[in-house]
């Protein structure tokens, strides 16, 4: 089935194809894995921008970390609409803002290239954080929300037709585009209102299927060799959706994001290649840049 915002995939792999109906809603499909960034080593790289005259922040680096993994694990820009498995043709993540007053919030969607670099992503997310605080301030869903809410009756028509539509057949890309459920991934920052990492559910309506929550900094005891050192953590609270990645897959996708998050400095130049995931049938297919 066409779609605007991705592209069928047939895996080799039959079970993918089983499991998208066996575990037909994202909360059946769910996975829920606690990662450690040691904050000593993304401090001493954001003091070390701060000397070049550049403002980095810890956003930056996390969401550049994961921009480079979807760069060479191309499964984990896939999702599942109706049981069937798809490619998506663009990757934007999505996370919440505290307006200027900072007595509510929104939600930002940024489009990035999977060969930005770490510049190119602050750049980007300072952009948005910018404007999302300019006063009267309006995101493309801010909009669409206030019209609905206006006419009674209208937000559940229009929710449920949405809906339907995402499912059966294929929303028009200017919905997709203002809805933060369709996103490749969605970040919150529960440090910023002083709590811990937690684990979030997947939203059915939408698209995501990777959803990470930044917690507050803990200290934890480590054992190095025959010594234990306290180290100053942030934990990451991330939930999978299964069936666009298997478990050994997801194992080792995120082994490789503690080597980025280790270095960010690897994150300073683009990568030498991107690639494209092998089970879209369609040739030629295009992905839309922003």
């Amino acid at each position: 089935m066409y779609r605007t915002d991705g592209y069928r995939v047939i895996s080799d792999d039959p079970m993918y194809e089983i499991a998208a109906f066996v575990m037909d809603k994202r909360y059946d499909a769910s996975n829920y894995i606690k990662q450690d960034i040691d904050l000593d080593l993304l401090q001493n790289y954001i003091k070390h921008c701060r000397q070049k005259g550049i403002s980095m922040s810890h956003m930056a680096i996390i969401i550049a970390g994961y921009i480079r993994l979807v760069s060479q694990n191309p499964h984990l820009n896939r999702f599942v609409i109706n049981k069937r498995i798809y490619a998506r043709n663009h990757f934007c993540i999505s996370f919440v803002t505290l307006t200027q007053s900072k007595t509510s919030s929104t939600v930002t969607k940024i489009y990035f290239n999977l060969d930005d670099d770490i510049f190119t992503v602050n750049r980007k997310i300072s952009e948005a954080v910018e404007k999302a605080q300019e006063d009267g301030a309006e995101s493309s869903m801010d909009k669409l929300a206030k019209k609905l809410v206006r006419i009674p009756f209208l937000l559940s028509a229009a929710v449920g037709f949405f809906k339907f539509l995402d499912k059966y057949f294929a929303l028009p890309f200017s919905i997709v585009d203002a809805s933060p459920f369709h996103t490749s991934l969605f970040v919150t920052n529960l440090a910023s209102i002083r709590a811990g990492a937690a684990y979030h559910h997947l939203y059915q309506f939408g698209t995501t299927g990777v959803f990470v929550s930044l917690g507050l900094p803990i200290k934890k005891l480590f054992k190095n060799g025959e010594l234990i050192e306290e180290h100053k953590v942030m934990e990451l609270g991330i939930t999978t959706d299964e069936r666009i990645a298997d478990g050994h897959y997801y194992s080792r996708c995120f082994k490789e994001l503690k080597k980025y998050y280790s270095d960010p400095s690897l994150l300073e130049s683009k990568p030498d290649c991107v690639i494209k995931d092998p089970d879209i049938k369609k040739k030629n297919p295009k992905f839309i840049v922003r």
